[in-house]
Formats: structure tokens, sequence, C-alpha cells
């Protein structure tokens, strides 16, 4: 016994060297680095999430690694629409081994009676059922297995794919379910993709994708093919810069690292929803950096104006107009005219323009209207000088771009009970 265990144990270590993707804290030294490293801990983490529910395995993230290299070196198999599809159905089948038919986890999968219906409904064979009786069944019935919470699918039923279309017998209702839903998917099949097939070339090669599909020795079929899919469009998007920026480059080992950190959850550095922010924060700071500058320096200037004061925040204000009513607070709603404009002049929005003023909390504006409209006694107007960060900041608000200055002439017209 003691033999066996070493033994045992020793195979485990073999098992675990092969994979060599691990979570790791790595050294991003400049923009591009970090760009680069987000952007794959961004997707892998999102992988992570919608792709990998059923299995997380190591197993499967070396497959979704090792296919995610395989694609963006260009040693992926280029297949067909028709042969395409033909995998893809093997795929979801695939899959299904492990999450029931349908992803049903009540529902054992039948691959024979699947695939002969999947031939029925694809050569119109419905003397087992119609296409309407089989959408109708299989609604109903997946309707029904819903209040069934507590039973499990047997183990599948494993088959290959046939060739010609056959009058089968449906012994029970496993086998009915199958037959439905492949002669469902037969009648999409031949509807979108076959319809044209006059001498039978493009089913066959269907066919012989779908048992090629089947015979591949992976575990996560759906996962390798999203793994390929993205590693080649990675590559095919180099030439035009990282996410089609010109000033960053693609750094592959990056991508891939923040890929394996995002598959394993390890947000040391940064996590996923930190990483989408720094991605959009900094291209909009690549192309909007420009409109930052430039406010900042129009601001600089437009302090010094007479008539023009300063808050300890950065707002500035002129007084066009001073009221007698009281102030607003913060949690008041407020009726007001305004006009609002880049600082090129361009007007972006206007109650004036619309001829109708506008009621709102002030809790629920920009910063820079909060602070601002509570200086203004009813019945003034004032001229706002909204620095972006107490305005919209890097998101892109309608068609105010990102990091914009803000210009608004405002008068308080009343405050609403």
């Amino acid at each position: 016994m003691k033999k066996v265990s070493i033994l045992a144990i020793a195979m485990m270590a073999l098992i675990s060297c092969g994979n060599t993707y691990t979570a790791k804290v790595v050294t991003l030294t400049n923009v591009n680095d970090s760009m680069n490293y987000a952007l794959g801990l961004v997707n892998g983490a999102n992988v992570k999430m919608y792709q990998m529910r059923n299995d997380s395995s190591d197993e499967a993230v070396v497959e979704f690694m090792d296919a995610l290299q395989r694609g963006y070196e260009g040693k992926v198999e280029e297949l067909s629409e028709t042969a395409s599809i033909g995998r893809n159905i093997a795929n979801a089948i695939k899959e299904s081994e492990k999450t029931g038919l349908a992803e049903n986890k009540a529902w054992t999968l039948n691959e024979k009676m699947f695939f002969q219906g999947l031939i029925n409904g694809i050569y119109g064979e419905n003397g087992v059922m119609s296409v309407s009786d089989a959408r109708t069944y299989f609604e109903n019935s997946y309707q029904e297995s819903t209040k069934d919470h507590d039973s499990k699918a047997g183990k599948p039923i494993r088959s290959s794919c046939m060739s010609k279309p056959k009058v089968v017998k449906l012994n029970c209702k496993t086998d009915s379910l199958n037959y439905a839903f492949g002669l469902l998917n037969g009648d999409q099949v031949k509807l979108y993709f076959l319809g044209n097939d006059s001498t039978g070339k493009m089913t066959k090669e269907f066919i012989d994708n779908v048992n090629k599909g089947m015979k591949q020795k992976v575990h996560n079929p759906q996962l390798v093919n999203m793994g390929e899919t993205i590693g080649k469009s990675i590559k095919e998007q180099e030439p035009e810069g990282l996410v089609g920026e010109p000033s960053l480059a693609t750094d592959f080992e990056l991508i891939k690292q923040g890929f394996v950190n995002g598959l394993y959850e390890d947000f040391e550095i940064m996590d996923a929803t930190a990483a989408s922010r720094y991605i959009q924060n900094t291209l909009n700071q690549i192309k909007y950096g420009d409109t930052k500058t430039q406010g900042e320096q129009f601001l600089a200037e437009n302090a010094l104006k007479d008539g023009v004061k300063v808050t300890e925040s950065g707002l500035q204000y002129e007084v066009l107009k001073q009221g007698k009513g009281p102030k607003p607070s913060a949690t008041d709603r407020v009726k007001v005219h305004y006009h609002g404009t880049l600082i090129d002049g361009t007007v972006f929005d206007s109650s004036v323009e619309r001829g109708e003023p506008i009621v709102f909390g002030l809790n629920q504006v920009i910063k820079g209207w909060t602070e601002g409209v509570q200086l203004m006694p009813v019945g003034s107007k004032y001229r706002f000088y909204i620095p972006q960060e107490l305005g919209y900041g890097a998101q892109q608000a309608g068609s105010i771009p990102p990091y914009s200055t803000l210009i608004f002439e405002v008068e308080l017209l009343g405050i609403e009970k």
C-alpha cells in the first residue's frame, strides 16, 4: 500500500508540473505594460465568470490558455462556415455531457437520439414528430422541469452523428426530449445554412465536422474555441495598436499573464473593475488629453479675470444677477433655467433654448452644480466655470467629451417643496 501511495503522489506531481500557467505578480513599468495586463485581466475574469461556471479547474485553464496561444500564433485550423457550424454543434453537445441536455441538469443527454433528430431535421424527415410539435413539446417540458429541482441527469449516452434520416422509436421521455431538441436544431441548420445545398456536399461537410468535433480530445471544447478566437483576434488587431490605439503596442506575454491572473481571480495588482476603469480612463486620456490640458489652461487664465471667484474645490463663478431669496441646501429640489457650453462656445444643452425650465434635486447632478447652486439666492443668475473633475470627468456624457471644462449660465427660479 505504501508503494501505491508514493506512486500516486508522484503522478500527481507530474500532472501538476504540466500546468505552466500560474497566477503571479508582474512588474508594470509604463502605461503600455499596464494596458496590456489590464486588458488580459478583464477578459480573463470575464471568461472565468461566464464560461467556467461549470468547470474552473486547472485543466480548463490550461486548455483555454493553450488555445489562446495557438490562436495568436496562427496555428488554428481554418474552417469554412459550414465546417465551423458543425464543430460548434459538436462543442455544444460535448459540453452537454457535463451539464445535461440544453444545460438542464435534470435531463440525460442521449447523443444518438439528438443526432438522429438533427439529421432528420436537416432532411425534413417528420415521420416521428413535426418541427412544430417538437417545439411545443420541448418548451412545455422545459417549463415543467424547472419545478423539479432535485432530479439529476443520468450518465450521457454517447454516439457519433449519423448521415442518413431515419424513423426511430422513442421509448421514453429522455428519447423524446433529445430527439425533439435535435430536430429543432437540424431544422434551423437547414433553414439558415444548408438551404441551398443542392448537391449534398455541404451537408456532408457539416456532418463530417460534427464527428470531427466529437472526437476532439478536449474537456472544454467551447472554451478552447473561444481561446483560439480571442488569440487570433489579438494578432489580427496588432498592426492597428492595442485596442485600436496606434500609440499602444501589443505585449502578448503581459496579456497572457493578465488572462491567467483573471482566470485564477488573483487581483493583487488590480481587480477586474479597476482594470476596466483603467483601460477606459487611459484611452480617454490618450484621445482627449488635449481637452483636459486646454480646460486647465482656460481655468487658470479665467481665474485672473475681474469678477470671477474661485471656491476651495476649484469651482469658478461670476454673479450676473444677485437675487434676494433664500439659498437652497444640497437636498433641496430647485427650479432653474440654464445654458451649457464647452469652452469653445459649443452648446451641449440649454433649457433656455428649449423654452422650458427644469426641476431637479441638487444631490442628483454633477458636483459643480451641487456646490454652485447652493451659493445662489433665489432670483440670482450666475455663470459657473466647472473643472472636469467637478463635471463628468473621464466619462463621455452625450455630446460632452471626456475631461471637458463646462460653462453654465444658471438662473435660480425657485426652491420646490
